[in-house]
């Protein structure tokens, strides 16, 4: 969820169509089919969130396996707010000008994952061109906040882009996250269209400069969709650009079209083309590939472990800062007997 198009309206009205409507597919194929809710965790999720006021990606972005995912316990965290500064084509976060950051906000997301029980948590933000720093500092203090609540857990990050702030992005790398997601979205043709103020090849720079901040200690993401009229061979460099900045984890899902405001479909992929596209990726060096009709950035994102070696830097890095933090007690301060009165 890497929201674009820059939007000075105070009022959420929509994104710019900026492609043919008439190219929209509107009959879905057999293969979409989403799950209602049957599970009583689903509810018990639903309840969590609503209790502690977080919002989820989930439902902001009608993703199309929040039944599914509540239904297991999991959610992914969407942080600075519900409303977008952008507004990309195909996303369906309200654009509008932002409330201000809550500062309690990251206790409530610490406390969220601790009820939860999660091993894995995934964290994203609505982009905030509204501060300088892009939301970088409130991307720290979460993460902060929900490893000293939750030690051990793995925490991937889902971020926008930062206006390429590399002040901002290093905010961000300090706090160590596991996982480092930033989506391409689509192929390099389509990127004016379908974000239309995000880069291309500045997505590609986040990419590799957030994993060369930590000495390539982090597990680095991105996905991209299928169906808005991208050809194979353009799928195919997207994919050898991800490589070629140093990306291990990828996604690959189809375009749903959340309002008729949004950017049309133009084609369906069927599950044997992503089926073939998961084979291309690992061949092409990718360590977990995700490829699916319904796969989403954060779809079963906890079945992908960080690499031994990132996760032992980490912990290490961590140790070594509680080290420095020293208390009055860890001192050598003499001790000054009282004075002996006559």
């Amino acid at each position: 969820m890497n929201c674009a198009g820059a939007s000075s309206r105070s009022d959420d009205k929509g994104p710019r169509m900026k492609m043919d409507a008439m190219l929209h597919i509107d009959k879905k194929p057999s293969w979409i089919k989403v799950r209602l809710p049957n599970n009583p965790v689903f509810w018990d999720t639903k309840s969590m969130v609503k209790d502690l006021n977080l919002v989820t990606v989930c439902e902001e972005a009608q993703c199309p396996n929040r039944w599914e995912c509540w239904g297991q316990g999991t959610a992914t965290f969407m942080i600075a707010g519900e409303k977008c500064t952008r507004a990309c084509g195909f996303c369906a976060v309200k654009t509008a000008r932002p409330d201000a950051l809550e500062e309690d906000e990251p206790f409530r997301v610490a406390e969220a994952t601790r009820r939860m029980g999660l091993k894995h948590v995934v964290i994203t933000a609505v982009a905030r061109d509204d501060l300088k720093d892009g939301g970088a500092e409130h991307f720290q203090k979460v993460i902060t906040e929900v490893r000293s609540l939750n030690p051990g857990i793995v925490i991937e990050v889902l971020v926008p882009d930062f206006n390429d702030r590399d002040w901002a992005l290093e905010m961000v790398m300090e706090a160590r996250p596991h996982i480092f997601n930033h989506n391409l979205e689509t192929v390099e043709r389509l990127t004016p269209i379908v974000r239309s103020r995000a880069k291309y090849w500045r997505s590609l720079a986040v990419l590799k400069k957030a994993k060369a901040m930590v000495g390539g200690k982090v597990a680095s993401k991105s996905g991209i969709m299928l169906g808005l009229g991208e050809k194979d061979e353009e799928i195919k460099k997207a994919l050898q650009d991800l490589i070629e900045h140093d990306v291990t984890v990828l996604t690959l899902g189809q375009y749903l079209r959340p309002t008729p405001r949004h950017l049309p479909v133009v084609n369906y992929v069927t599950p044997e083309k992503f089926d073939y596209w998961k084979t291309y990726a690992e061949e092409l060096g990718f360590r977990h590939v995700a490829s699916g009709p319904l796969v989403r950035s954060s779809y079963h994102a906890a079945d992908f472990r960080p690499e031994l070696d990132v996760m032992d830097d980490i912990n290490a890095a961590l140790e070594g800062t509680e080290a420095l933090e020293l208390k009055p007690s860890d001192l050598n301060i003499p001790q000054i007997k009282p004075a002996i009165l006559p």
